[in-house]
């Protein structure tokens, strides 16, 4: 392991920042700025994820606790959360976005041959959305209710290594069946949805575009049957259909015929009506990849639990003979707890001499 270096320089060394500089080109993120360039708003964000920090506060206590580091992290100064707070506010979003697209890339392609667990040579996404709470003095833009903020993310998510290839954060009210609008279909790949997007018209564009789509039928589906294939009931398929719609508006916007799939699960005793304009595949194998879209609902779970999305307020604070908020000290020790140095040294300033004496143990610090 490479000790001269923290882990957390460590693993912005893996990052493509020659790619990242030319992104802040295009939109000329770096243009009139005097402290805090992009480069270095990325690697505070980071930090924040990684260690779980709760507000601009805090990001700045704890980077604050280990100043002889900062250099050798990618900081040229100190960080102040007002200078953060600004870039935050300011700084073009698209720099961060662009960066984070070509990082899904590239981990794409190291998934690119990862088992579905069938026989599927196609992508294979699942498509949904999340809603996720936030305070609404905090944030007055996001109105959902009347007493409660919400925004939507609403995700792609390809299923080979579950890595999202496209994300849309909205307000909490967009419907989810409007995200199909923001798409661009890709020939040959096969879309898993739930009832929420079952839009004949807008189903019909991935069509037209060769994609395929895997849904749930909703309960008044006005259709007949073309033809009927032969199916093993003991698997769990009652029918395989190929059919038509009937009603004037779906008929018009879904001129072409369906694939309509029953199927009963033995564990629930639950039937399942799918719908797909795929007609190759076997029909259990459709229903396994309508499964398989329950991927995306762990994604969600994942990112609830670990990626910061809300600000923390503290509402007091106590001093203890030392020039700082309780609220800080308590941030200093969540990093400097296994250094082997005076507990009130810590507290009242950074030693350099006893920084570089516990090295190797802040470097496990940073992985916290």
């Amino acid at each position: 392991m490479n000790t001269g270096k923290t882990l957390f320089a460590q693993l912005m060394d893996f990052l493509p920042w020659t790619t990242f500089a030319r992104i802040v080109e295009r939109y000329g993120g770096d243009r009139y700025v005097k402290s805090l360039c992009c480069a270095e708003h990325f690697r505070v964000m980071a930090f924040a994820q990684l260690t779980y920090r709760e507000s601009l506060r805090d990001i700045e206590a704890c980077l604050s606790a280990q100043v002889s580091k900062l250099y050798h992290m990618g900081f040229r100064e100190p960080i102040r959360r007002s200078t953060l707070s600004d870039a935050n506010e300011a700084r073009d979003w698209r720099i961060y976005a662009d960066f984070a697209q070509g990082l899904i890339r590239q981990a794409r392609k190291l998934y690119a041959v990862e088992s579905l667990g069938v026989e599927l040579s196609e992508t294979l996404y699942a498509l949904d959305s999340t809603t996720i709470d936030l305070c609404l003095s905090v944030f007055p833009w996001a109105l959902f209710r009347s007493t409660k903020a919400a925004v939507k993310m609403h995700t792609l998510l390809d299923l080979r290594g579950a890595i999202p290839s496209f994300i849309h954060i909205s307000d909490g009210k967009l419907h989810d069946v409007n995200v199909l609008d923001l798409l661009i279909p890709e020939a040959g790949a096969i879309y898993v949805m739930d009832r929420g997007y079952l839009d004949f018209e807008r189903l019909h564009v991935l069509h037209q575009a060769g994609a395929f789509f895997v849904t749930r039928a909703k309960s008044n589906l006005d259709a007949h049957r073309i033809y009927s294939a032969a199916v093993d009931r003991s698997t769990g398929i009652i029918c395989d259909q190929t059919i038509a719609l009937n009603g004037y508006y779906s008929q018009r916007h879904y001129p072409d015929h369906l694939r309509r799939i029953r199927f009963k699960d033995a564990e629930t005793a639950k039937a399942l009506v799918f719908l797909t304009n795929q007609f190759v595949l076997p029909a259990s194998t459709v229903c396994t990849l309508y499964k398989a879209r329950w991927q995306v609902e762990l994604f969600f779970k994942w990112i609830k639990q670990h990626l910061r999305i809300k600000r923390f307020y503290g509402t007091s604070e106590k001093r203890l003979n030392l020039d700082a908020s309780l609220y800080t000290l308590l941030q200093i020790l969540s990093v400097t707890l296994f250094e082997k140095m005076p507990i009130y040294q810590t507290l009242i300033g950074n030693d350099s001499k006893s920084n570089d004496h516990v090295q190797c143990n802040q470097l496990n610090l940073f992985a916290y």
